[in-house]
């Protein structure tokens, strides 16, 4: 049978490192894979002198609906993700109104990506106080985990988990076989450091008057350790599967691979803005860069390059989280709404500061972008180059040397704090099942996503 496309010519980047190598795709799959594949098509990519790499598969980012399209969209928020080389993306259960707690909060937003996204969608349902009895209904329905915080979410529908709530959220999510995403960072720990900051500032009589250290004094890498620290034994008592999202301290990812080594079930991811940015910038910029955990000084952002290029983390998400302009001023920095938008910068800064510029393969970029997460979420359709797997692939020029404009954004507010930054290695096109969603600045709205939902496990949990 004649396959639909054959890309030729292209630098394929897999587990086993880049090779020169043709693939052919029949019914949105690879379906054959050669150094040379002879036979036609009825359509041909010639990817010459590209690196053609396996999709991004962005594990975290806020697309805010339903409630809040006003803040991003899944048109908008996908057509960013795709300029950048994503192919596939898991929505958070907040900042949407309302969050997704249940099985109807997950249809209503299922039905808007479904409608909206240009790419394959996962959903993460929440895990709070509010919605502990609703863990098996959310799995029912489909959901490619649960997401929780620890400290306060900025949202008084996603309120974070207490010790109790987080114990019995782990014991539930080894029952379901689905891991549980935390946000780590102590609560009673950055309350002190914010009443302390509080009191200093009203004794210098300048109430209200906040700034970024401030703010970066109020989350030091303590409140992120500790919090970490306590999930960890959670998880080794439970023995239950945990994701530890955004780390931002080498210190966090060496206590995650100290649990690794005693038999705990847990990954970790951090992002692109704590590998790029310091808190330097964070004080520079202001709050296009605000976050939670912060960004760290230079000496600390060296240790977690150090972490990344040891293979100690996992995954790197862009945790794209972007607002309205008018929530992202103030006088008051803890008053300012907290999120990086970088859907479309995530894969450029992995090949210039990480490849480039620290000498990360391009294989462990494939790995921390798209196949580990394909494997901690169980999506053997998203494995990479492989027969059977989906084509998803982004084709990528890396020796393009190119300087972000905000011209170049597609996000629905553009608050994108790499504009400026010079990069090299660009992407030209990014496919998803073997059909073109980006090309050159142009995008195929005709394209629309589909629902991923994690496998069976290879064997069932015990409660």
């Amino acid at each position: 049978m004649t396959p639909e496309l054959i890309v030729r010519g292209g630098v394929l980047v897999t587990a086993a490192g880049p090779r020169r190598a043709d693939f052919a795709v029949s019914g949105g799959r690879i379906s054959e894979l050669a150094d040379e594949i002879l036979s036609p098509a009825r359509r041909e990519l010639n990817a010459s002198g590209l690196h053609v790499l396996p999709g991004v598969l962005d594990t975290h980012v806020h697309l805010n609906e339903p409630g809040r399209s006003d803040w991003e969209g899944f048109q908008t928020g996908t057509r960013a993700l795709a300029a950048g080389g994503a192919t596939s993306f898991f929505d958070m259960p907040l900042n949407s109104s309302p969050p997704l707690l249940d099985r109807a909060s997950f249809e209503a937003k299922r039905e808007l990506a479904a409608a909206g996204s240009l790419l394959d969608f996962g959903l993460w349902g929440g895990l709070t106080p509010l919605n502990l009895d609703r863990m098996d209904e959310l799995a029912g329905a489909g959901v490619i985990g649960f997401k929780a915080f620890m400290s306060d979410s900025g949202l008084d529908e996603f309120p974070a988990v207490d010790d109790a709530t987080l114990y019995e959220g782990l014991r539930s999510a080894r029952r379901l076989g689905l891991p549980l995403a935390l946000h780590a960072e102590s609560q009673p720990l950055t309350r002190h450091f914010v009443d302390q900051a509080r009191r200093r500032a009203d004794r210098a009589s300048r109430r209200g008057g906040y700034s970024v250290r401030d703010y970066l004094n109020t989350r030091p890498v303590l409140a992120e350790l500790e919090a970490v620290q306590r999930a960890l034994l959670y998880a080794e008592e439970l023995h239950a599967p945990l994701h530890l999202v955004h780390l931002s301290s080498g210190a966090a990812v060496r206590l995650v691979v100290q649990a690794r080594a005693r038999g705990v079930d847990v990954t970790c991811e951090t992002c692109p803005h704590y590998l790029h940015f310091t808190d330097a910038d964070m004080e520079a910029v202001g709050a296009p860069l605000k976050c939670a955990p912060p960004l760290r000084p230079k000496a600390v952002q060296d240790e977690l390059w150090a972490a990344l290029n040891a293979g100690q983390i996992d995954t790197v998400g862009s945790d794209h989280s972007p607002a309205p302009p008018d929530l992202k001023t103030g006088l008051d920095f803890f008053a300012v709404w907290g999120g990086v938008s970088g859907a479309q910068s995530t894969l450029n800064v992995m090949l210039s500061a990480g490849h480039f510029g620290h000498g990360l393969p391009l294989e462990q970029i494939a790995a921390l972008s798209a196949l580990n997460p394909a494997r901690r979420f169980r999506l053997p359709q998203k494995a990479g180059f492989q027969v059977g797997a989906d084509a998803d692939f982004v084709l990528v020029d890396l020796e393009r040397q190119f300087t972000l404009d905000h011209a170049d954004l597609r996000d629905r507010w553009r608050q994108n704090p790499y504009v400026g930054t010079h990069f090299r290695g660009q992407v030209k096109a990014t496919w998803s099942r073997g059909r073109m969603v980006y090309q050159d600045g142009r995008f195929n709205d005709a394209v629309r996503g589909q629902l991923l939902t994690p496998a069976p496990p290879a064997s069932s949990g015990a409660t």
